[in-house]
């Protein structure tokens, strides 16, 4: 049967939010674990460390409601997480480190729209324990996605540098080669000359 009311529309929406907190919990430790810079690994784990009480949070809201938090998954976590993941394949170093913070952000702000959502609802329904729990956590990934552009300030820098110093390493290895190859047409053309003498 279809849901009829606000509240069975609140906890659809907090069944999906449990699930995409669940989600990340198991692929924040991938993330930490691939970063190359320290301060994003750190900013990972400690948001990991706040997802896992995030999840505890939404366990209390569903039992508060006597509901089960799961029968629902997140497939719009599911394609941000497998986007971010693909990531992993095709980068290293700091542009790695610049594609993980791109994928980071894509989640907050997902969850940043999901949150606000919840918490519209909680008001409107007048779960206001409920409230307080989820502008809780609203503020925190307000918070993580600031710490991620902060981040991401220095992180950007180093991957282009890194790839200004592969640029001008492949132009000074092409420009070794161009004069290796000018230095052999020339070798030939000498033999020629004393041939002819």
């Amino acid at each position: 049967m279809a849901g009829e009311t606000m509240n069975d529309l609140y906890l659809s929406e907090l069944r999906d939010l449990y699930s995409s907190e669940q989600q990340l919990v198991k692929a924040l430790p991938k993330l930490a674990k691939n970063a190359d810079s320290e301060e994003l690994a750190e900013a990972i784990n400690t948001h990991l460390e706040e997802t896992k009480n995030q999840v505890a949070r939404l366990e209390q809201i569903f039992e508060s409601l006597g509901e089960s938090p799961k029968g629902k998954k997140c497939v719009g976590m599911e394609g941000i997480l497998k986007e971010g993941a693909e990531g992993l394949e095709e980068f290293e170093g700091s542009v790695l480190d610049a594609a993980m913070i791109a994928s980071a952000q894509r989640v907050e702000h997902y969850e940043m729209a999901a949150y606000g959502t919840v918490c519209a609802f909680a008001e409107l329904l007048e779960r206001n324990d409920d409230l307080g729990l989820l502008k809780e956590t609203l503020e925190e990934e307000k918070k993580a996605d600031e710490k991620l552009t902060q981040i991401s300030e220095t992180v950007n820098q180093n991957a282009m540098d890194e790839f200004s110093e592969e640029g001008e390493r492949a132009e000074s290895t092409d420009e070794e080669g161009t004069e290796q190859r000018s230095s052999n047409r020339k070798q030939p053309s000498r033999s020629r000359k004393s041939r002819a003498a």
